[in-house]
């Protein structure tokens, strides 16, 4: 590929662009001092720019001694600006691991344009050797983005963003900004609140979403929106969250679930080909209610079995006190058949009942079968038949939780996940996408028994279950939807509430009074009222669609200045206290000691 368009007054041609056909020119290249090897007067120096390394050599024969005394003396990552003539290296000098291993540029000239001092962290590296540690890294992010692995992250992310906005162009979408100082309104985190300084005692909020935006765009009339939207949101990190992120957040007018579903699709395939990949050309699809039952999850990895089983009806009998306790309070006895899984260790097997003691579970119920008859510490209370009807075969481990789905879901996902890991049944190769539809609206809050949006309240019900909104509102089926990955959620979306009644019944289901209401989401009931197209819309998590697509093991790896899981940026000291004059000046006073 050319690079000629990236030619400027102080270089011409990218240092690892450079091949075998550029032999003879001359060349001015700028870049940072990789490795150096001086070789009693004959220095050899990998100089790297975006584009990779090329091997620079200085020898007397061709450069002034002053200019080979100045090589002799790089110190690694400064950075430099050398001339000289591109020619091919001796058969024996050749190195096939590089792309511009056929050639190097023989220097006539160096010039020394930023020195540097001794790197903090190593940036010459080989891709196989371990790391510095990452909070060290972290603090010197500048050193660490120079590593190759994160310069293609960071390359793949943007040509994802150019992709994107291709794509949703090409499908008559609008590209608007909304607004980054807004209203806060709870969406299930907590808000970054920012202090008005002209209005004293008053807040702004850094946006969880644009959500409000994007359907006041719809009621507006502009029927196609995206948007590549940087959000906030103030909760506990872990490998696959920050504080600030980045999502795709589309919206569309006169549309249904299936058209954002088959628009969503078109939008992924686009992406993953980008990267290398292909998208399979139908989804498969799961309603809410079976992958919470199959799999104890709303977004299962389909890339291994280990469905989950009922098997209340074999304990129904037992004289068993846990499960009869569980199943006499209205409970379920669930689990998973793990085939092999009778060769696990008990310390093995402790450690998985851990894993469900960290989602919840009391603990594990197991059961193997070795030589045709059942062992374990429930074994003794299980019916002769009790193998065949839990479809057990020689070399099975059963693990089950007795309690509420609430408590066995959660749980059981986790065992699966960990028997999977264990037993080493995740294809690492396999990509499996799926839909899940059907998701409930509401769901019931444990702690105070009210309702609370499963999604969030603009969600539009289903139809044909509209009059469950007063008779039984917790049997309500949302038309919301999840594409989910390789049991990662990529995105989620809805159809949303373009009728006032109805979003006015919704807000007085989930406890939001009239006046709550207004207070808080005034603007788009007016705006409703005002007449609302149908819309409906998805929000793609776009960190997490990169850290797919660039097989890294955390966010960080594909966000330039990532935050860590104390959600600080260690390389500029982010968050920091502030003089107290400032404080002032946005009424703002801090109680008690928060050192």
């Amino acid at each position: 590929m050319s690079t000629d368009h990236l030619a400027t007054t102080q270089r011409t041609h990218l240092c690892g662009a450079l091949r075998a056909t550029d032999i003879g020119k001359r060349v001015r290249l700028g870049g940072w001092v990789h490795r150096s090897r001086d070789l009693g007067g004959l220095t050899f120096v990998d100089l790297r720019d975006r584009a990779g390394i090329v091997q620079v050599s200085f020898d007397p024969q061709n450069c002034p001694a002053e200019v080979c005394a100045a090589a002799a003396a790089l110190g690694l990552e400064s950075v430099v600006l050398v001339e000289g003539e591109v020619v091919a290296r001796p058969d024996a000098m050749r190195n096939p691991d590089l792309p511009t291993g056929d050639i190097e540029v023989r220097a006539s000239s160096l010039s020394v344009v930023g020195p540097a001092t001794p790197p903090a962290i190593p940036v010459a590296r080989a891709r196989n050797e371990n790391l510095a540690a990452e909070e060290l890294r972290l603090r010197h992010r500048f050193l660490d983005l120079r590593r190759p692995e994160l310069q293609e992250n960071i390359v793949l992310r943007h040509r994802l963003m150019q992709v994107t906005r291709r794509y949703l162009s090409e499908h008559g979408f609008f590209e608007i900004e909304t607004p980054v100082l807004t209203k806060p309104t709870p969406e299930g985190a907590r808000d970054y609140l920012v202090p008005s300084r002209v209005h004293p005692g008053e807040f702004y909020a850094l946006p969880q979403s644009p959500q409000l935006y994007k359907q006041l765009l719809m009621i507006s009339g502009f029927d196609r929106y995206f948007q590549i939207a940087r959000c906030f949101r103030d909760e506990d990190l872990r490998q696959d969250r920050q504080p600030e992120f980045t999502q795709i957040d589309i919206e569309a007018s006169f549309v249904g679930a299936e058209d954002i579903m088959r628009l969503s699709a078109g939008l992924i395939g686009a992406l993953w080909r980008e990267a290398g990949s292909d998208v399979p050309s139908t989804i498969p699809r799961m309603t809410y209610a079976d992958a919470m039952e199959r799999f104890g999850s709303d977004r299962p990895d389909t890339r291994y079995d280990l469905e989950i089983v009922d098997a209340s009806d074999v304990f129904r009998g037992a004289d068993f006190a846990i499960t009869r306790a569980a199943l006499e309070a209205g409970g379920r006895v669930r689990g998973i058949r793990v085939p092999g899984g009778a060769a696990l260790s008990r310390k093995q097997v402790d450690e998985i009942e851990a894993e469900a003691k960290k989602a919840g579970a009391q603990g594990l119920l197991r059961v193997k079968m070795t030589n045709g008859a059942l062992e374990g510490p429930i074994a003794k209370f299980l019916s002769p038949d009790a193998a065949a009807r839990l479809g057990l075969s020689d070399g099975m481990l059963a693990l089950f939780v007795a309690g509420p789905d609430r408590v066995s879901n959660p749980a059981l996902d986790r065992v699966r996940q960990d028997v999977a890991r264990r037993m080493q049944l995740v294809d690492s190769g396999a990509s499996c996408f799926l839909w899940v539809t059907d998701f409930p609206m509401f769901d019931r809050d444990p702690a105070t028994g009210g309702l609370t949006s499963v999604h969030h309240p603009f969600t539009s019900p289903r139809p044909d279950d509209l009059a469950l909104l007063e008779s039984a509102p917790e049997r309500v089926r949302a038309q919301a939807y999840d594409l989910v990955f390789n049991g990662t959620e990529l995105g989620g979306g809805s159809i949303r509430i373009s009728d006032p009644r109805v979003q006015a019944r919704v807000f007085t289901l989930l406890g939001i009074d009239e006046a709550t209401a207004q207070a808080r989401f005034g603007f788009l009931l007016e705006g409703l009222r005002a007449g609302a197209p149908p819309h409906g819309g998805i929000a793609f998590g776009f960190d997490r669609i990169a850290m797919q697509l660039a097989n890294a093991s955390s966010l960080r790896d594909v966000i330039a200045f990532p935050k860590t899981t104390a959600a600080r940026a260690l390389f500029e000291g982010a968050p920091s206290t502030v003089p107290e004059a400032d404080l002032a000046d946005l009424h703002i006073s801090i109680n008690g000691d928060h050192s």
